[in-house]
């Protein structure tokens, strides 16, 4: 995959959904910007270990006009730094394609050498969205990519859609869609369903950690993940968009009579996590796979490369006060996030900067922000597993071959777990550094 499409309805909702029991939502708190319910579609890669683009597919069959030039977005971010040069023309069709069709959004990247020569390009399409105000409270996004779920951060429904769905969409500004409700938590059991948090805690939570938890509910199976937009939303929209919208809740109906299940956590008895090979859910404490040698680590992606990813990490790395054991990977996931790691002072570190602490630390200097190892691409993609090592990464995926080598060994965990891990050169709780 090179690149994402994004469809936007800022009328009638060209939408149409069917299920054997509807979820009632109401609507509330409007915001002082209203309108009627938009749509957003993504298209973007396939999951394969060579060079290919869905997003490539669709636009080079597509031979109408498309519906709206400004409601698509085209966001190029997998398999942008390498020499392939099967990468470099997807990203060119689409370039084509965006100047044919005269597309208002194409976050185009033609310099590789440099990525801050390229003003447009963004970076990670899932970060980038939010970054850019294309992410907005009760609006549906879909698209081929399935992390397309971050989006419901933003009480957005957000979720992935094949290469017939996108060019339909693409030429109509229509799908047809199956309803879901929220379902049980496991790796298929939540499978066509939706997954709603709410809480005390996940009302404290930022707008990039709620990105985090709603990018993973695809792992689960989900067809989606929300969280009910509130002030925090509100707030962080304030300068990155002035499209009017209109937030959606479920209602109390929905929650007592139509959900199918529900979970209560106590977060105060939860310890650090992580995913052993090869399975999101293969689940284990921290502390138990302290015997776990590793030979690298990897902070980055849609799921760990954000901003709060990396103050994290530059948390772990300067309370720990001692260099890594592992070559230590850093991939921003935008431009935005690159900046600010070289800007942003991290708290309690007497006004040092993320950059600053990982290089007293001997990580890898920040790498051109994109999706980079996260699903392999060519062998010379930064990051890239090219021999049967041991990595804890702060991906979303960790099956056989899915940062590059059939037999690489891939734990997944938070920023937290990845620093501390990349201190000691075993799998490691931070609790030991905090």
């Amino acid at each position: 995959m090179i690149f994402f499409l994004f469809f936007l309805f800022q009328k009638d909702l060209g939408f149409f959904a069917f299920s054997s029991s509807t979820s009632i939502i109401r609507q509330e708190q409007k915001c002082k910007k209203t309108s009627s319910k938009k749509i957003v579609s993504v298209v973007s890669p396939q999951k394969k270990p060579r060079p290919s683009a869905t997003g490539s597919v669709v636009l080079t069959f597509f031979s109408s006009i498309v519906w709206d030039r400004e409601k698509i977005v085209v966001i190029p971010d997998h398999y942008i730094f390498t020499n392939d040069e099967r990468a470099h023309r997807n990203v060119d069709i689409a370039r084509e394609f965006c100047v044919e069709q005269d597309i208002k959004y194409f976050y185009d990247i033609q310099d590789r050498s440099n990525f801050r020569a390229n003003p447009d390009y963004k970076g990670v399409c899932h970060v980038a969205l939010a970054q850019e105000g294309h992410c907005r409270p009760g609006e549906v996004l879909f698209g081929t990519d399935s992390h397309t779920t971050s989006a419901g951060a933003f009480g957005q429904f957000a979720t992935g859609v094949g290469n017939t769905d996108a060019a339909f969409i693409l030429g109509t500004g229509k799908i047809l869609l199956k309803a879901s409700i929220i379902g049980e938590i496991s790796m298929s059991g939540a499978t066509y369903k939706t997954m709603e948090f709410a809480g005390t805690t996940i009302e404290s939570l930022s707008m990039e950690e709620r990105m985090t938890l709603c990018n993973m509910v695809v792992e689960a199976g989900g067809k989606n993940g929300i969280v009910a937009a509130d002030k925090t939303t509100y707030k962080y929209l304030e300068d990155k968009t002035s499209v009017p919208y209109e937030p959606v809740f479920s209602d109390d109906n929905a929650r007592q009579v139509l959900f199918l299940a529900k979970y209560r956590f106590d977060v105060s008895k939860m310890e650090p996590l992580v995913a052993k090979p090869h399975s999101p859910d293969n689940r284990a404490l921290a502390r138990e796979c302290n015997n776990v040698k590793i030979d690298r680590v990897y902070i980055g992606s849609c799921t760990g490369g954000k901003t709060e990813d990396f103050m994290a990490a530059a948390k772990v790395f300067l309370a720990g006060g001692k260099t890594v054991k592992v070559p230590t990977f850093l991939v921003p996931a935008t431009q935005k996030v690159w900046m600010d790691l070289y800007t942003l002072e991290v708290p309690g570190s007497g006004g040092k900067t993320c950059s600053k602490i990982f290089e007293e630390a001997g990580c890898d200097p920040p790498a051109s922000p994109s999706c980079a190892a996260c699903m392999g691409g060519p062998r010379d993609t930064y990051g890239r597993l090219n021999e049967p090592q041991v990595c804890v990464s702060t991906t979303n995926r960790n099956f056989p071959g899915r940062m590059g080598h059939l037999e690489g060994q891939i734990y997944l965990a938070s920023p937290y777990t990845a620093a501390a891990s990349a201190l000691t050169g075993f799998v490691t709780d931070p609790r030991k550094f905090l």
